[in-house]
């Protein structure tokens, strides 16, 4: 996932590889220019403001959030963006 933030600056981070399609990401927009990726079993944040990217818990996140899209396969089974007005939010099963 490519990374262009407010002040200019830029990133990358790698997406876990999907292991059983299970690889599924939710993006969300957080309070002050952050951004939550969230997988199955996984959970990151960007700083928009400096492009840093960091592991989270599930429990450091803000429950309150906008749903923007997310990074799934499609039919034939391509890594593809789908954005929020194209397809809802898919829940996570819980384990």
């Amino acid at each position: 996932m490519n990374i262009k933030g407010m002040g200019g600056c830029s990133s990358s981070t790698e997406l876990f590889p999907d292991t059983g399609y299970a690889g599924r990401r939710n993006v969300y927009q957080a309070a002050k220019g952050m951004v939550y990726v969230v997988g199955q079993f996984d959970a990151r944040v960007i700083d928009s403001k400096n492009c840093r990217t960091t592991l989270s818990e599930f429990r450091h996140l803000d429950g309150h959030v906008i749903f923007v899209g997310s990074f799934d396969q499609d039919k034939e089974k391509r890594w593809k963006y789908f954005p929020a007005a194209h397809r809802p939010e898919l829940p996570f099963e819980k384990r």
